[in-house]
């Protein structure tokens, strides 16, 4: 099937309240612009230096979304456009996050990246340290935007575990959701569920699912910066 054909039948298999990531990955530019030609305007990147050359490239109409483990020193060359961090899982990268942001007069939207998963890969801060941030979130963050959060499930064939990490997630966004927040916290993204596992994501209260394989196909590793 086509990338328009595969766009198509994710969106019409995802509720109101769910959108789309369409994850472009070591995808080349002229597959993103199949996607884009058929209405796709979302798209995720994992690696800074394909991202910005992404962005440089393509239209930009299209909302740039970061969602793979990002390092301090590469925070600055998306800091000018990137439309949502996914993966912010330290208060270090948060501090490098508000300081590009400063620079730049621009409050950077990001998302905190919950550990979730059964599996020692997977970056992330756990549910205490995550209540404790947003508690007491720094009042000199002036130039970062909380939007909510992001987790990713263990990579299994068992689709109760699937389950209970992302009802866990869901459960961590409502409490935090109920608490005395500052105005640059607002609960209202939850990203999570990838091609083999978004439908259950989405059940359990995803608003934004990060989907490559469905979309593009199989990532092609020998091609990947």
């Amino acid at each position: 099937m086509s990338i328009k054909s595969n766009i198509k039948l994710v969106n019409d298999s995802l509720l109101p309240s769910c959108r789309l990531i369409a994850v472009s990955k070591t995808k080349p530019n002229e597959q993103l612009m199949e996607a884009y030609e058929a209405g796709q305007r979302l798209f995720g990147e994992n690696k800074v230096q394909e991202l910005e050359a992404k962005y440089q490239a393509l239209p930009k109409d299209i909302e740039w979304h970061m969602i793979g483990h990002l390092q301090t020193n590469k925070v600055k060359y998306i800091a000018p456009f990137v439309s949502l961090i996914h993966s912010v899982d330290s208060v270090k990268l948060l501090e490098e996050i508000n300081k590009q942001g400063k620079k730049i007069n621009r409050v950077i939207p990001c998302l905190l990246q919950v550990y979730i998963a059964k599996e020692e890969t997977k970056f992330g801060l756990d549910e205490q340290e995550v209540l404790e941030l947003v508690q007491l979130f720094p009042s000199h963050f002036t130039h970062v935007s909380i939007q909510g959060l992001m987790g990713m499930a263990t990579h299994t064939d068992n689709p109760d575990q699937i389950r209970a990490e992302f009802k866990s997630l869901k459960n961590l966004f409502d409490r935090i959701a109920l608490l005395p927040l500052p105005s640059s916290i607002v609960m209202k993204e939850l990203s999570m569920g990838m091609s083999s596992d978004y439908t259950i994501a989405m059940e359990e209260g995803s608003t934004l699912v990060r989907i490559g394989s469905t979309i593009f196909g199989e990532r092609n590793y020998a091609t990947q910066p």
